[in-house]
């Protein structure tokens, strides 16, 4: 049902997606969208540790050190895959580079800067693991291979059953350098949606022959807000989109109809946070309500070096106003699968900025490369799984550097997170999730001590590296592998649902037929379907996304890597 029109619950990259083809391809005013959103970049974000303590911190729990930068997470890029993410990139202009659109910025970037990863794996007693050795057995293979050739139209079978149920028989695959790889690469954990892992395996088969290096990995020119978002938000606001922040929408009005599953927004009740009041805004016949339904970022803390981050238990501003739809629509999903089960879901990272370049440069020599595109896991020295195997205790990022555009010369920025931040430290004895920024600093100059071939070992610089940093800030994302939870396809609801008539949904948390989530792809593509349905486009007419699941070169290349 075509509209004249739209709302935009959520700024989220989706939604920004969403406005910018219905300016271009549905030829509609800029004016005619309005976006009503807590920030203005969901979980593309990046900024100086000031503007995110004002976003973000609890306002009864202050930071002390607002100094340094702070990103919550970092994005890895697939050209080869990720092709709505580019075209949307190549219809606006870069923020940063000037006569350059946002896709061309990030290509001539990435062409100057490719990423061969020296140092993917590295473990205590041994360095640099020699990742290219997959370390399947035969029982892994069959697994794997039965998961991967599994056709589309049985996909439902893997319906609710968790990575960990799919390999119950075969508890060696968890202890193999394939997995360790994978898990930290995409962030997966044991508990995640096997269904999920199919469809990555399905459009991110070619990186079997290369995870080791992650010489497929595409990075933009700085942090993702100011290469990805930034560009797509001075277009919009150049076209006249509207967007208003710190507004929370709390709740839905809907139509009432002698038709009792005919889904028609009639109005939104919203919170202004920064007032307290609440607001109300009518939805006439000829506008669309385009909601991202579910944020990785939602109810995330910021800590500082001093400080941990505190645990935030708000189930979720998207989600909470998901779940209002669904107690009123049968076909909208279940918000509880992804946001009522924080242990298979939440993650810890921090962001470290130092004044100097001497952790820097000691991160250069222990893993013989230079900062750029690397990302560096280390293997725990004892088995710390429930299963009795061995696992990644924390992965490091050290970006090409500088990472945002007003970071000085002298300057570094390193990024890094736990997977699973309830275990403990092997040289600061708490869980992560309750350490602070001081300590995760210090966990990880000792992770790097076990596996420094020396001469002089890091330790040796630890008090000159303690010394230089500008601030740690740890940050807790309770729902940061919610889109990966173990689920049923009904629990997404689709783009459009069925029955509704002015309403879709964007993001990570709706169903897409082959599409996989914690990309920006998926979230273009959802936004790009909105935007069609709503301006009476043809969907034949979305971007073509490719299949290389069903390209017989890319599975042989494959197969022969399983044996390697």
């Amino acid at each position: 049902m075509t509209k004249n029109k739209a709302i935009m619950i959520g700024a989220g990259l989706a939604n920004m997606a969403a406005a910018v083809y219905l300016i271009q391809e549905g030829h509609w005013q800029g004016d005619q969208i309005t976006f009503y959103a807590l920030d203005d970049h969901g979980a593309n974000d990046g900024s100086t540790a000031s503007v995110a303590a004002d976003e973000y911190w609890n306002k009864n729990h202050p930071m002390a050190n607002t100094k340094g930068f702070v990103a919550r997470g970092g994005r890895m890029l697939n050209y080869r895959t990720y092709v709505d993410l580019m075209d949307l990139l190549s219809r606006i202009p870069s923020a940063t580079e000037p006569n350059m659109t946002a896709a061309e910025d990030t290509r001539d970037f990435d062409g100057k800067h490719r990423t061969f990863d020296k140092a993917r794996l590295m473990e205590g007693g041994k360095g640099i693991i020699d990742g290219g050795k997959l370390g399947f057995n035969n029982k892994d293979r069959w697994y794997l291979t039965k998961l991967i050739l599994m056709p589309d139209s049985k996909e439902d079978e893997l319906d609710n059953i968790s990575i960990a149920d799919y390999f119950k028989d075969d508890p060696h695959f968890f202890s193999t350098n394939f997995w360790y790889m994978w898990e930290t690469t995409f962030a997966f954990r044991i508990q995640s949606s096997t269904q999920e892992l199919r469809r990555y395996m399905h459009q991110m088969i070619y990186e079997f022959t290369q995870i080791e290096h992650l010489v497929g990995v595409n990075r933009t020119r700085y942090n993702q807000y100011e290469s990805i978002m930034l560009p797509v938000i001075n277009y919009l606001k150049k076209q006249g989109v509207q967007i208003i922040l710190n507004r929370r929408v709390v709740d839905f009005d809907f139509k009432d109809t002698q038709m009792q599953d005919e889904i028609t927004v009639t109005g939104l009740t919203m919170e202004n946070t920064e007032t307290g009041n609440n607001e109300h805004v009518d939805v006439d016949d000829d506008t669309a309500v385009i909601f991202t339904n579910g944020s990785i970022t939602d109810s995330a803390s910021l800590g500082d070096f001093d400080t941990p981050a505190p645990e935030n238990m708000d189930y979720g501003a998207a989600a909470s106003l998901w779940k209002k739809a669904t107690e009123r629509f049968y076909n909208l999903g279940n918000p509880d699968k992804f946001f009522n089960d924080r242990n298979a879901s939440e993650w810890s990272s921090f962001t470290l900025t130092t004044k100097d370049h001497v952790l820097l440069n000691e991160i250069t020599r222990i893993t013989t490369q230079v900062p750029g595109n690397a990302l560096n896991s280390f293997i725990s020295t004892n088995p710390i799984t429930s299963m009795g195997t061995k696992d990644v205790n924390m992965s490091i990022v050290v970006h090409h550097q500088p990472h945002f555009t007003d970071q000085k010369s002298n300057e570094s920025v390193i990024w890094g997170y736990f997977l699973y931040p309830r275990r403990k430290g092997e040289f600061v004895d708490k869980p992560y999730i309750e350490m602070t920024g001081k300590e995760m600093a210090e966990e990880l100059i000792g992770q790097l001590s076990k596996v420094d071939p020396g001469p002089g070992n890091i330790m040796d610089k630890k008090q000159e590296i303690m010394d230089s940093i500008i601030n740690c800030i740890p940050v807790y994302m309770p729902y940061a592998s919610a889109l990966f939870n173990n689920r049923a396809k009904t629990d997404r609801p689709k783009v459009i649902p069925e029955h509704a008539t002015n309403l879709a949904f964007t993001g990570e948390f709706v169903e897409q037929p082959y599409q996989m989530v914690f990309t920006e792809q998926s979230a273009v593509r959802s936004g790009e379907i909105a935007a069609y349905h709503f301006a009476g486009i043809p969907m034949a007419k979305l971007v073509k996304n490719p299949r290389y699941d069903k390209d017989p070169k890319t599975l042989a290349k494959a197969t022969k890597k399983m044996f390697e």
